[in-house]
């Protein structure tokens, strides 16, 4: 049993366990632990992440499910490795659950489709870009030494995103209002539209700007992020921050939808070429 917070792989994993005995089965909680040999405490433990699980019961409770095959090696490979502590877990004490979560799955993603309103994206902000963030967020209330956590924990984010050797996929759509909203002076906003045009040499990153002009597009409700994995069962998530608090979609149908509203605001925003001329215009300016 665990006695300390679950890696987000653990979380991961018992978000998919929960959610192939309620698809694949008419088995309540109580029913199934009472197949299983369980309690109905142990299953409901195993199901939110506050008791780790064996490889061994996870097979047990995946032919229960009448999963079998190629996917439940697949899961049975991601409960042997689910326990590993990731980079980001030294902040977990530091940083909101939320955010520490959120840089669990981001490292974790083989690719990540953002669409950001307010802000440059998180792997793209410079540092003095970043600090300045920081300290509108916390809204001057907390000390200097949080926001240097903050931007110790975006710098290292982006440290690991660079040195993996298959780096996460980023293709991302940024609003043009955050291009031209100046945080922290011209100076600091020249920088950061320099160290945007940077990251789009490189081939895992796709860049495009959503202006003005093009009215109306899904992304008018605010800023999402669907993250892709490489273990091929392992469902899509879909992230949405707002100021307090985070929301993790996981049902297929909802992840499919913002998908869907992601591929037609790529129809609509600016191409990668078109996009580089409007940054290059702006940091000429």
């Amino acid at each position: 049993m665990t006695t300390r917070p679950p890696t987000v792989r653990e979380r991961r994993l018992a978000s998919e366990l929960r959610r192939l005995r309620e698809s694949t089965t008419a088995l309540n909680l109580e029913e199934a632990a009472e197949r299983l040999g369980w309690s109905k405490t142990k299953l409901s433990r195993i199901e939110n992440a506050i008791r780790s699980v064996t490889v061994g019961e996870v097979q047990q409770m995946l032919t229960l499910y009448g999963v079998s095959g190629p996917r439940l090696d697949t899961l049975a490979r991601f409960a042997r490795t689910a326990r590993q502590r990731g980079w980001w877990d030294v902040y977990e004490n530091s940083l909101p659950a939320d955010y520490a979560t959120y840089m669990g799955l981001e490292a974790e993603a083989e690719w990540l489709n953002s669409y950001t309103m307010g802000l440059v994206h998180g792997l793209m902000q410079t540092e003095e870009y970043t600090h300045h963030v920081a300290k509108s967020i916390l809204m001057r209330f907390s000390p200097a030494s949080e926001v240097e956590r903050r931007v110790t924990a975006r710098m290292a984010r982006q440290h690991a995103w660079a040195e993996r050797e298959d780096p996460t996929r980023l293709w991302t759509i940024l609003d043009e209002t955050a291009l031209r909203r100046v945080i922290g002076g011209p100076e600091v906003m020249r920088a950061q539209y320099r160290r945007i045009i940077e990251l789009t040499e490189q081939p895992n990153v796709m860049f495009q700007i959503m202006p003005v002009a093009a009215g109306g597009h899904p992304g008018v409700v605010g800023s999402f992020a669907v993250l892709g994995f490489p273990q091929r069962f392992t469902p899509n998530v879909v992230y949405v921050e707002n100021m307090t608090s985070a929301l993790y979609i996981e049902d297929e149908k909802e992840v499919h939808t913002y998908s869907l509203a992601f591929e037609q605001m790529a129809a609509m925003a600016l191409g990668p070429e078109e996009s580089v001329a409007m940054l290059e215009q702006l940091a000429r300016q």
